[in-house]
């Protein structure tokens, strides 16, 4: 997947696609905004006024009327388990969660097969290519779940997933992280250092699949009382690691020594971790790690870690992952619908320090958005309405404080998604020479009211210059 960037921009020969009377929203650093697009070889040829791409329309050029609509760069749902999410859809956890099911449910049979697996993959491809998402990372599949209850997350499916990508039937990038413990569940230093020593996982596929690190679990959720916080529970508790060892100092080492380990060995590192207390040492540990890799000969992805979900996060954790560029991946829509359950456990002193992505934008953390599916839904218009009006099912608000313009929300689903992948240089945003991934939509998402959104159809998806998707 590395960058082939071309200077398109000056071929005058014919596009094979050209989408034109609308709004192409480039995410470019300059926020440009066109009104056409030109696709010639799966590449972005031109984005320009109608006037500039009507000179690229040939005889055998597709031209797609936009009528107003817009044009999105391939979306990028940078946290979401493909496998699981096939098995379950439409099912989803939190529908679960707040039907007062409290434990984490799975597929009704465990997946024992290739062929179930890939049954399950290819489900949730064309389910995200209605959607007009194009890549999505698959964050943990690897030995330590070998033998886990559902038969998602086991190191099989990496090699289904290369092998659907090598026979050209993914339609998505996918990029995905190893992992060596259990899902939502103990890891310890020596599984970790011994999956990093014995376990190969399989080779690229270029353009379509990657195995870009390792996912790390740290500590649980705040609502189960299961992350490790700096305030105490309502019963006196301050929750604790998942890593394994004596204490509270053990584990704690034991989990800088694992993010140790694992950027030693060249990986990116999606670190699980939500209570204030786990993301402050998860962000100083990234940091230290981050600010040894100086001069040294890293791989072309190493660094570019980030906590995940980072359910609560004081200033300083903030300023610190800033400094060090450190990401933050995290879902708009659990606040939304867990903010009470937060509060019940932790008090509302808490709620300065809950989910507050604008803060941490603002403080120049990389910031994508992501749906965890099967955990909520995979519907990305869903996701940026919640981080726009931060309101729930039942039309209360919270944390309003913390609102995103949709503006930022967009380059959070798009360009910032492709940083964390290593990828921003040829995918992310719509400009010449790079991937012609494209969402359209029958209405600019700029234009209407953040709670509409949901409700606007996705018309193509344009996977490298080719329609997998058309209303």
């Amino acid at each position: 997947m590395r960058n082939e960037t071309r200077d398109d921009a000056h071929d005058p020969s014919p596009a094979d696609m050209v989408l034109t009377g609308g709004r192409i929203h480039t995410m470019d650093a300059r926020g440009t905004v066109g009104e056409a697009i030109a696709v010639r070889a799966g590449r972005i040829a031109l984005v320009g006024t109608a006037d500039e791409v009507a000179p690229l329309i040939g005889h055998h050029t597709r031209v797609v009327h936009l009528r107003g609509g817009a044009v999105l760069p391939g979306i990028n749902d940078s946290h979401l388990h493909g496998v699981w999410l096939g098995a379950m859809w439409p099912n989803l956890l939190m529908d679960q969660l707040a039907g007062g099911d409290h434990h984490h449910g799975g597929p009704p049979a465990r997946l024992e097969t290739g062929a179930d697996r890939r049954r399950a993959i290819l489900r949730t491809a064309a389910l995200l290519s209605s959607l007009g998402i194009t890549s999505y990372t698959e964050p943990g599949l690897g030995p330590g779940e070998d033998d886990g209850p559902s038969g998602c997350f086991g190191s099989d499916a990496l090699r289904d997933y290369a092998d659907l990508a090598a026979e050209g039937l993914l339609t998505a990038r996918v990029t995905a992280l190893m992992l060596f413990g259990e899902l939502d569940g103990a890891s310890s230093r020596a599984g970790l250092a011994e999956g990093l020593r014995s376990f190969t996982p399989p080779a690229d596929v270029p353009g379509r699949f990657r195995v870009a690190g390792v996912k790390i679990f740290a500590d649980g959720i705040p609502p189960m009382r299961t992350a490790w916080t700096e305030e105490p529970y309502d019963d006196g508790t301050h929750g604790g690691l998942l890593v394994e060892g004596a204490d509270a100092g053990e584990r704690e080492a034991a989990l800088v020594a694992m993010i140790e380990a694992a950027h030693a060995a060249g990986h990116q590192i999606g670190v699980h971790a939500t209570g204030s207390r786990t993301t402050r040492v998860v962000a100083e540990a990234l940091a230290a790690v981050l600010a040894q890799q100086s001069g040294q000969t890293t791989t072309e992805h190493a660094g570019r870690h980030y906590v995940i979900h980072g359910d609560l996060l004081h200033p300083g954790t903030i300023a610190t992952m800033a400094a060090a560029g450190i990401g933050l991946n995290t879902q708009a829509g659990i606040p939304v619908a867990t903010e009470d359950m937060l509060t019940a456990a932790l008090g509302p002193g808490v709620l300065p320090h809950a989910w507050p992505l604008r803060d941490a934008l603002a403080a120049g953390v990389p910031l994508c958005l992501s749906s965890d599916a099967p955990v909520l839904t995979p519907d990305w218009r869903a996701g940026v309405a919640a981080a726009v009006t931060r309101r729930g099912l039942d039309g209360g608000v919270r944390g309003e404080a913390q609102r995103l313009a949709t503006a930022q929300a967009l380059r959070a689903y798009t360009i910032t998604p492709a940083w964390q992948d290593g990828a921003e240089t040829w995918k992310g945003s719509l400009e010449p020479g790079k991937v012609a991934d494209l969402c359209v939509l029958e209405a600019d998402p700029l234009e209407i009211e953040p709670e509409a959104l949901p409700q606007v159809p996705v018309r193509l998806t344009v996977l490298g210059g080719t329609v997998v998707h058309e209303a």
